[in-house]
């Protein structure tokens, strides 16, 4: 029964050629929030040389001399695609767990043959269907099927698909993959690692499992026995968050506490959705206030705190209330600040929350009934009708504090709006 994970190729750059076809073919590149640096390159931008994070401003002379388009970052449009090639893969497998924003893992009952044709299948299902190109790794445990995925990418040859169910051990393939490459290793691990001898994925296979086991713990002898191909890592549901945060770079200082009111506010409705997806409430929330650093000629400052719920709550207006007497708290005229941000902490399933004979929420359940169905029908009108058809008055309608995003192009799946036009 082997295991698959399916890799969206360059996803950001993929969402965005998806539709408007004058971008296939031409180096493209996706920047960060505030349009900082390349969090997404296309292959052609990739050959130019043009790094990961590379600083926008820094390779200004390069993205206009090479043609590059260069889009801000659309991360309505992308966590969209993202979920219509989720539920495209939901069809071949019950199950399926997401590991990331273009990344999931699948199990199938299927010899090595059948897994290798249904992968093919699924890859051209989905680029049909979403219009997104996927690479494909197969093999026995999930740290394998990381380095199979990754090989699909290096050997254009095999059709982004490769298997190591139906290939022989993958020596040399583990020989040439560097320590910090392997699936739950990293750079620091690497590191030492490296200090101890150990500088690929075949010295940690062929190492002793007791010095393993002492050197990196019940977990890293997890990793060698799935390099060896025994499954030690099953497949799990998303597990539940157990802290949300929301942050954004402004677009400008800002100096005001009415603009900082508003944007904490955004950040607080935005953290409670994600919330009440996961059914969590929050009983502790922190707010984070800081300048920019590179700015010498101003004062400066980095700031938080936090304020504990006498109840923990789901409840936009609650926490958007206790969000603002803690940035009340920690403000001080006279600074320009660059970055804001909310922490939610304490989570524990809504269900499962203490309530309290003290606090009129929390001894009211018509109250809390009417919050939740509140709450609810905001929820289902701003996933149907596009993010921000419904908000509260304390988010502001100018919100002229966000970031730049000056080469955004249209949100298509979510905004009526922003469809593109037939004339």
């Amino acid at each position: 029964m082997p295991y698959l994970i399916v890799d969206c190729n360059n996803f950001y750059v993929a969402c965005e050629r998806a539709f408007d076809a004058r971008l296939v073919g031409r180096p493209v590149v996706v920047l960060s929030n505030n349009d900082g640096c390349v969090i997404s390159r296309s292959p052609e931008a990739k050959t130019m040389g043009i790094p990961m994070g590379a600083p926008a401003f820094q390779w200004r002379r390069v993205f206009q001399q090479g043609n590059v388009a260069v889009l801000s970052s659309n991360y309505t449009l992308y966590a969209d695609m993202s979920h219509r090639v989720m539920d495209t893969l939901s069809r071949f497998t019950d199950c399926l767990e997401i590991y990331s924003i273009d990344e999931a893992f699948l199990e199938m009952s299927l010899s090595a043959s059948e897994a290798v044709h249904a992968a093919r299948d699924l890859r051209q299902t989905v680029r049909q269907w979403t219009g997104i190109s996927v690479s494909v790794g197969l093999a026995p445990t999930k740290t394998l099927a990381k380095l199979a995925n990754h090989q699909a990418k290096q050997e254009p040859s095999r059709g982004g698909v490769f298997c190591f169910v139906s290939e022989p051990f993958p020596d040399q393939l583990l020989a040439s993959t560097e320590v910090e490459a392997i699936w739950g290793i990293g750079r620091r691990l690497g590191a030492r690692l490296r200090q101890q001898g150990v500088e690929n994925a075949l010295a940690l296979r062929q190492a002793s499992p007791s010095w393993v086991r002492r050197y990196l713990t019940v977990t890293g002898l997890r990793t060698q026995m799935e390099l060896r191909g025994i499954s030690c890592i099953s497949l799990e549901s998303v597990p539940a968050k157990r802290t949300i945060t929301c942050s954004r770079s402004f677009g400008h200082l800002v100096w005001e506490l009415a603009d900082l009111r508003a944007a904490v506010a955004w950040f607080v409705d935005h953290a409670a959705r994600k919330l009440r997806r996961q059914h969590s409430a929050t009983g502790l929330i922190q707010v984070f206030l800081r300048t920019d650093k590179h700015r010498t000629d101003l004062r400066q400052r980095s700031v938080s705190a936090a304020a504990t719920l006498s109840l923990a709550s789901d409840y936009t207006p609650d926490l958007i209330a206790a969000a603002h007497r803690v940035l009340e708290s920690i403000y001080a005229p006279g600074f320009g600040y660059l970055k804001a941000g909310v922490l939610l902490c304490d989570l524990c399933p809504k269900g499962e929350r203490q309530l309290s004979l003290f606090d009129p929420a929390g001894g009211d359940p018509d109250q809390r009934d009417r919050h939740q169905r509140l709450m609810a029908t905001v929820d289902h009108l701003n996933d149907r009708l596009g993010r921000g058809t419904v908000f509260l008055a304390s988010m502001g309608v100018e919100r002229g504090w966000q970031g730049r995003q000056a080469r955004r192009s249209a949100r298509y799946t979510t905004q009526w709006r922003e469809l593109p036009e037939v004339r």
